[in-house]
C-alpha cells in the first residue's frame, strides 16, 4: 500500500467496536478538523449502485444483496464470520477501494489537520505509513459490549466474536500516541478532544513550518 501523500497533518483515529470513535470524530469535526471516515466510504461503496457492488455480486452472488442492490450487511457478516476465505475475498475487494478514496479525501482536505477514522487501522499493519499520529478511543470492554448490543441488537456472543477478530485492547493502547478515555460522559470526552485539538493544531503548524 502506498502511504498517504500528506498535504495536511493526518491523525489516525481508531478504537474497538463500541468504543465511541464516531462520537469522538464528530467532536473533532465541530472543532474544525477534516474527517475522512473509512466506514462512511465503505457504506458508499456498498450502497445501491456503489462502486464495489458488481465485484461483490460476482464473488458472492445475489444472496448478499438487498432488493435495492446494496450489500445485505447481516448476510455478509454471517458469511464472513463463518468463512475466513469469504472475509479475505471481501477485504480484497473493498480495502483497495477504501484506501484509494481515503487517500483522495486526505489530499483534498483544506482543514488544519485531518482525522483519518479507521476501525482496523492498527490491524492493517501499515498505519504508521498513513498517519503522523495515532489516537485511540478507549473504554472498558464490558461497556463496548453493552453499547453494541444496545445500538445493533446483536447478542453478546456476536459482539464478542467481532471483538475477537480485532486487535486486543492492550495492543491497541500500546500503539497509541494519544488516548481518549470514553468510559464516562460525552462532556468528559469533549474536554479531552479539546485538549488534543489544541495539540494537533500546534503539531500541524510545526509540520508546515509555520
Amino acid at each position: 500500500m502506498q502511504p498517504v501523500k500528506r498535504q495536511a497533518f493526518v491523525v489516525g483515529l481508531t478504537g474497538g467496536i463500541g468504543s465511541g470513535k464516531s462520537a469522538a470524530a464528530d467532536i473533532f469535526a465541530e472543532s474544525g478538523a477534516a474527517i475522512v471516515d473509512t466506514d462512511r466510504i465503505a457504506h458508499a461503496l456498498t450502497g445501491p449502485g456503489g462502486a464495489a457492488m458488481a465485484a461483490i455480486r460476482a464473488a458472492f452472488g445475489d444472496g448478499v444483496l438487498t432488493g435495492e442492490g446494496a450489500l445485505n450487511r447481516a448476510a455478509m457478516r454471517a458469511l464472513a464470520f463463518d468463512s475466513q476465505d469469504a472475509r479475505k475475498c471481501l477485504e480484497g475487494i473493498l480495502h483497495p477501494m477504501i484506501r484509494e478514496e481515503s487517500e483522495r479525501q486526505c489530499l483534498a482536505a483544506r482543514a488544519p489537520y485531518v482525522i483519518l477514522a479507521v476501525p482496523l487501522l492498527i490491524e492493517s499493519g501499515t498505519y504508521r505509513e498513513r498517519v503522523q499520529r495515532l489516537c485511540v478511543v478507549d473504554c472498558p470492554e464490558a461497556l463496548q459490549v453493552l453499547r453494541v448490543m444496545q445500538r445493533s441488537g446483536l447478542e453478546e456472543s456476536q459482539v464478542r466474536a467481532i471483538m475477537a477478530a480485532q486487535v486486543g485492547r492492550a495492543e491497541r493502547l500500546a500503539a497509541a500516541d494519544d488516548i481518549l478515555d470514553n468510559g464516562g460522559t460525552i462532556d468528559a470526552l469533549r474536554e479531552q478532544v479539546a485538549g488534543l485539538h489544541r495539540r494537533y493544531l500546534a503539531l500541524a503548524a510545526t509540520a508546515k513550518g509555520l
